[in-house]
């Protein structure tokens, strides 16, 4: 069974980093876009940040300079380098890709379990 696993958040103080990852496995035959989202209780979960397969990202304005997404294809993991953190960055953050399983035609969307992130002085 394809899983996502989310690893890297914690507490931080305002202004501190933090590197969210996030490694895709079981039986997987190709991996397409993926990317990070973020929700606060009792609000929507929101795109912060998307990569495709091509290596084109796009990002939320409000952590445009701030946060790089990337991946590495040969570890099916991607990955979110977040600096200068602000305490409204403060949420659980969850990854989020394409996937078409092994010995499957169909690809779908595949979400991990997320990640606290706690940004605060």
């Amino acid at each position: 069974q394809v899983q996502l696993v989310e690893s890297g958040g914690g507490l931080v103080q305002p202004g501190g980093a933090l590197r969210l990852s996030c490694a895709a496995s079981g039986s997987i035959f190709s991996i397409y876009d993926m990317g990070w989202y973020r929700q606060d209780p009792g609000k929507q979960r929101e795109l912060v940040a998307g990569v495709t397969v091509g290596g084109s990202t796009n990002y939320a304005d409000s952590v445009k300079g701030r946060f790089t997404i990337s991946r590495d294809n040969a570890e099916n993991t991607v990955y979110l380098q977040m600096n200068s953190l602000k305490t409204e960055d403060t949420a659980v953050y969850y990854c989020k890709a394409v996937i078409r399983p092994q010995m499957s035609w169909t690809r779908r969307e595949y979400w991990g379990q997320g990640t606290q992130v706690i940004v605060s002085s």
